[in-house]
Order: C-alpha cells, then sequence, then structure tokens
C-alpha cells in the first residue's frame, strides 16, 4: 500500500513584536530596547503600558517622553503623528478630550487653544458663520485681520474674545465698540444686523434676551426689520410697537408721544 505524505507549507515569519497564532502584540526583547537607547526600567514601563518599540520611539520623537502620558494622549484620541501641534499649543490630554467633545478637529483645537479659548460647544451663528471654509486650521491673520488684533488687545479685550469677532469679518473700531460690550461675536453681528448700537445691543442682553428671540418676537408681530431697534431702543415692547403701527403711527411720533406722557403732559 503507498502511503502518501504531504510536506507541510512552512511557516511565514511572524511579524516582529506580533504573536502569529493570537495576532496579539508582544513586547520586542529587553536588548532590543537598550540598544535604541531605553533603560530597563523604562523599557519595561512602555512595555507595561502596551505600547511597541517602534511606537514609543515614534511618541518620543513627537515629544512625549514618559509611556503614562503617551498613554493618555492615546486615550484622547492622538497619535504620534498629531500630538506635536498640541504640545505646542501647550493642551494637555485633558483639553483634547474637552475638544474632541464637542467635535472640533485636533488642529483647530490647538490653534483655538492658543488663542486662550476654552472648549465649549459651537454656537450655531458660529457654524454658519460666513467665509468659514475659507478660514481654516491653521489661518494666519492677514493684514487688516492683525490690525484689528492689535487693536483689540490694546482696548484690553482678551485674546480669546477677540478672535471670534475677527473669524466673523469684523474689522477696526466696530470690532472693538462691540467687543468691548461683552457681547458674543455671533450675537453682536444678529443685534448689528438688526439695526442695534452697541450700547442698546448691551442693554438688551442685559435684560436677557438674546438676538434670536429679538429678531422672532418683532418679526412675529409684522414690524420690519429696519424699525426693529428704533421701537425697542425707544422702550417700546413688539406687541406695543405693533399696535401703534396699526394705528397709523410710526416710531418718532411714538417717541415724542411717550416723552409728553412721562413728562405729564
Amino acid at each position: 500500500m503507498n502511503v502518501a505524505f504531504f510536506e507541510e507549507e512552512p511557516d511565514e515569519p511572524e511579524e516582529p513584536g506580533r504573536r502569529q497564532d493570537q495576532g496579539a502584540p508582544v513586547p520586542e526583547p529587553l536588548h532590543a530596547w537598550r540598544e535604541r537607547g531605553y533603560a530597563v526600567g523604562e523599557a519595561r514601563r512602555w512595555i507595561a503600558d502596551g505600547f511597541g518599540l517602534d511606537d514609543a520611539d515614534r511618541w518620543r520623537t513627537s515629544g512625549v517622553y514618559k509611556p503614562d502620558e503617551a498613554r493618555e494622549w492615546r486615550t484622547a484620541g492622538a497619535t504620534p503623528y498629531t500630538v506635536d501641534r498640541m504640545l505646542r499649543a501647550g493642551m494637555t490630554p485633558r483639553d483634547a478630550v474637552r475638544w474632541r467633545e464637542f467635535g472640533v478637529p485636533a488642529a483647530e483645537a490647538a490653534e483655538r487653544h492658543l488663542a486662550g479659548e476654552d472648549p465649549r460647544p459651537q454656537r450655531w451663528t458660529e457654524r454658519l458663520r460666513p467665509g468659514r471654509s475659507r478660514r481654516g486650521v491653521g489661518r494666519t491673520l492677514d493684514e487688516q485681520e492683525a490690525a484689528t488684533m492689535r487693536a483689540m488687545l490694546r482696548a484690553g479685550i482678551p485674546a480669546e474674545k477677540a478672535r471670534p469677532y475677527i473669524d466673523l469679518g469684523w474689522h477696526g473700531t466696530e470690532a472693538v465698540a462691540w467687543a468691548e460690550r461683552s457681547l458674543d461675536a455671533g450675537e453682536a453681528k444678529l443685534f448689528h444686523a438688526l439695526g442695534f448700537s452697541p450700547a442698546e445691543a448691551q442693554r438688551v442682553a442685559a435684560q436677557g434676551t438674546d438676538a434670536i428671540s429679538v429678531m422672532t418676537d418683532w418679526w412675529r408681530v409684522g414690524v420690519p426689520i429696519d424699525e426693529v431697534s428704533a421701537w425697542c431702543g425707544a422702550g417700546f415692547t413688539a406687541e406695543e410697537a405693533a399696535d401703534l403701527r396699526r394705528q397709523g403711527v410710526d416710531v418718532e411720533q411714538a417717541m415724542v408721544m411717550r416723552a409728553l406722557t412721562d413728562s405729564g403732559g
């Protein structure tokens, strides 16, 4: 009886640092770490945190020299290829996590952190800001924007407050006048579109009313947009203004009537 013998296929060479039977990474021998300049204790710490030798090298090249810090950055979603910019911006892994929770890409988070901004949800006005796609991550200010930034800083406006105004297209003294009122840049843009002055907008905001509420309340009663700030600035509610307009009274006449009433005339 003839018996057929089949030769087994030779095993493929194992990938360094990985067990072929389980596919799980395994640490390189300590002598390999020592050849790369790691002390034995240091190598053991990298291994204990789940890093291979090449990965540890990449983190150290990027400026992260301790395995526990590399683990924190990795948990925060950073890689050796993205962490450098965040480190240069002075960010910590905790900062990276907070920015990531709000859906801000790593590079943009670094830029905004560098400008002094705190992680927070993006307002809808920021998501709709004009030229957003043009104002890419890492964008430097043009000459006009840089001049506006200097003017705002000289006026005592912090960089984290000034930068959103610049990104929304505010320039020069107008940017300073609105930012000095401690109004959110997006809110200021809407108040400005409604015809409010910075002082008028600040008074309305101090009453707990935002620009969206002003816009919807006055539009709902049919007051034209170019009259909203005048009626509101004269102290009339949306309903009062709508009622007077139905009687044929314009805002200037209403202001005179109110002045006479207040003086007892």
